[in-house]
């Protein structure tokens, strides 16, 4: 397990009296598959003693489609374009993407990465700090866009209208995964304390049945709350768009430090297909197609489109690749929030964690420098 993980994972294994024996399984056999594939697939297949890649893995969240699995954002445009694929057979090495469910999410790539069973992988910031406060190097090797909103949604019938309205209530929130830290932010912010609440910790793809049940009151969710509230089972009463923009979740494409040092003309290439992929999916005129492929197993277009419509990030800058101010003070505020907080035992040094060089080169080669501000985040 890696090494700070293991209050969370503990924490994953809580049985929930509301989950049906149905979802029970089938959340157990969603984990077990992850494993298997993360088990299964070789790392960098480095050969013993002469450091030669055969493998190239990428790990990601991916969701079940038409019988499929499928990646979607800029993962998903990775795969469709097929340049990262082409590129590497020529040296000789085989691209590989794992899918990781949601429902094990960030957890699972930790142990990929701790174990070298993956080389990449696109996923979210608190877990990833985690990793390294954990002692798994990482390093971030391109920002994957500007963040996503988090919302906190309670059950319907429930007259809060506030955090503090929710003091003594219980809560789901899916413990150690990115919407932990914002959550825990406005807690902090409001005066009150996590221990103020009921925190019941399962998974989001549960927490619909647990509102619409009353087995929880409130659920704090990324762009599924939306849902929620379409649906008519609860309320959004807070989200970060209220929030400072530091308070979004952030994604981006981070490499295990060993693989990064060791191979970088294959992260070169990497990241450049990943740079790629952002200006494509930057390309107002993909605006349209970018929702659709989102929108796969995952929500629905009209709940993507109202996500992306009132996140206040301009289109153009959605998917940005820069590394600006905003994400190295993100990364910053997590670590030393996250350390503060006693969520991890040792600091981090983000300055270490931030590798630039390989998108600045991607830029420059792409003829791209110019094509996102530089501040790496411009709102309408």
């Amino acid at each position: 397990m890696v090494g700070n993980t293991e209050p969370f994972i503990v924490a994953y294994q809580n049985s929930v009296s509301f989950l049906s024996q149905a979802r029970a399984w089938l959340a157990a056999a969603m984990a077990l598959l992850g494993c298997a594939l993360l088990t299964a697939c070789g790392g960098s297949g480095e050969a013993a003693g002469g450091g030669e890649v055969k493998t190239v893995t990428i790990a990601s969240i991916a969701y079940p489609y038409q019988g499929k699995q499928v990646y979607n954002g800029v993962n998903g445009v990775v795969i469709e374009q097929g340049w990262l694929k082409e590129q590497l057979a020529k040296k000789g090495v085989d691209l590989v993407f794992t899918p990781v469910s949601t429902a094990v999410g960030g957890p699972l790539i930790n142990e990929g990465f701790s174990g070298k069973r993956i080389d990449f992988a696109s996923y979210g910031d608190f877990p990833a700090v985690i990793a390294v406060a954990g002692g798994v190097p990482l390093k971030i090797v391109a920002p994957v866009g500007q963040g996503q909103d988090v919302y906190i949604v309670v059950r319907k019938g429930l007259a809060a209208r506030s955090i503090a309205d929710l003091k003594g209530k219980r809560i789901a929130l899916h413990r150690g995964r990115p919407w932990e830290l914002p959550f825990s932010k406005l807690v902090d912010s409001s005066g009150l304390k996590l221990s103020d609440f009921k925190i019941v910790n399962i998974n989001p793809s549960a927490t619909p049945a647990a509102l619409q049940s009353g087995s929880v009151d409130a659920a704090v969710l990324l762009s599924d709350g939306l849902l929620v509230e379409q649906k008519g089972i609860g309320r959004v009463i807070w989200s970060t768009k209220q929030a400072p923009a530091d308070w979004k979740m952030r994604a981006e494409l981070f490499g295990r430090a060993d693989f990064v040092d060791a191979h970088p003309d294959l992260t070169q290439l990497v990241v450049e297909a990943f740079v790629r992929a952002a200006a494509w999916a930057s390309d107002e005129a993909n605006k349209a197609e970018v929702i659709r492929r989102a929108a796969r197993g995952a929500l629905p277009e009209d709940i993507v489109a109202k996500d992306y419509a009132e996140s206040g990030i301009a289109w153009r800058e959605r998917f940005s690749p820069i590394f600006g101010p905003a994400v190295r003070e993100h990364y910053r505020s997590v670590a030393d929030y996250a350390l503060e907080r006693g969520l991890i035992r040792k600091k981090v040094d983000t300055g270490a964690l931030l590798d630039e060089r390989f998108v600045d080169k991607a830029l420059k080669d792409l003829k791209l420098e110019q094509f996102w501000a530089r501040e790496g985040g411009a709102r309408n």
